[in-house]
């Protein structure tokens, strides 16, 4: 199949290659309920080494660059209590981690989850996290200019491969809640 954005050598619908997915994005691909269907998920096999922004967008296509995001995982602190969140922005933008982030979370301190805790609890890779098949408590946090694009490039779970999701996939994922400003330039 032809990937529907970027250049890719491999475009395969994300149901029809769960063994390339981590165990908790295949479940979640799995158990997809929502109005696209699981099959407009598309898993595109890509090479670490091009893992660089720059590198990427030179090798894969450079329109990539404005349909890209970017899952970080942020911990918000609040009486001794830590909860996990995920955030999910355009790669042209940062997450209003202070502002947005902790406002949303009713923390009084949130910042982005050490790399131990990110990996450890989402069991996905670094640099590969996506908010697909993060834990079911987890609030993911999206931008709405995600949810506005036909087709996002993100993580897969492993630092080999990315998944391309329809942008208002991205609202459809449990715990997903569309947050005005939560990228900014």
């Amino acid at each position: 199949m032809r990937a529907p954005i970027g250049h890719f050598d491999h475009a395969t619908p994300a149901p029809g290659c769960l063994d390339e997915l981590t165990r908790p994005v295949a479940d979640a691909v799995r158990a997809w309920r929502g109005s696209v269907p699981a099959d407009q998920i598309v898993y595109v096999e890509t090479d670490p080494e091009w893992a660089d922004t720059a590198t990427f967008v030179e090798h894969y296509g450079r329109e990539l660059l404005e349909q890209s995001a970017n899952c970080v995982v942020v911990a918000g602190k609040r009486g001794g209590e830590t909860m996990l969140a995920a955030c999910v922005v355009l790669s042209t933008t940062r997450v209003d981690v202070n502002g947005a982030v902790r406002r949303q979370l009713g923390a009084r301190k949130a910042s982005f989850a050490s790399m131990d805790t990110a990996t450890g609890e989402s069991s996905m890779e670094y640099g590969g996290i996506t908010p697909i098949g993060l834990p079911a408590d987890w609030p993911v946090l999206v931008d709405p200019a995600v949810v506005d694009l036909p087709y996002v490039l993100v993580g897969s779970g492993r630092r080999r491969g990315k998944l391309l999701v329809p942008g208002k996939a991205f609202a459809e994922i449990p715990g997903a809640v569309v947050l005005e400003g939560l990228g900014v330039a």
